[in-house]
């Protein structure tokens, strides 16, 4: 697969976890366990932002890397 192709599919992939992480952030914050406390929601916006680097870096690693010699 070209580098090409596999920025092509990684752009969807990201896209797609952008989407489904947000919506699964928004669910979450909803609860009413959650709304009740302030803090607790502090803590949970930090990490629900901040969380979807970690199952993205390795979709970017693998678009990035260079194409096979031929």
């Amino acid at each position: 697969m070209t580098i090409r192709t596999r920025k092509f599919f990684g752009t969807l992939a990201l896209l797609a976890l952008v989407v489904v992480w947000s919506l699964l952030g928004m669910t979450i914050a909803q609860t009413p366990w959650l709304a009740s406390s302030g803090v607790l929601q502090a803590i949970f916006y930090v990490v629900a932002g901040l969380g979807w680097v970690l199952p993205a870096m390795p979709i970017v690693s693998w678009m990035s890397r260079p194409d096979r010699a031929a």
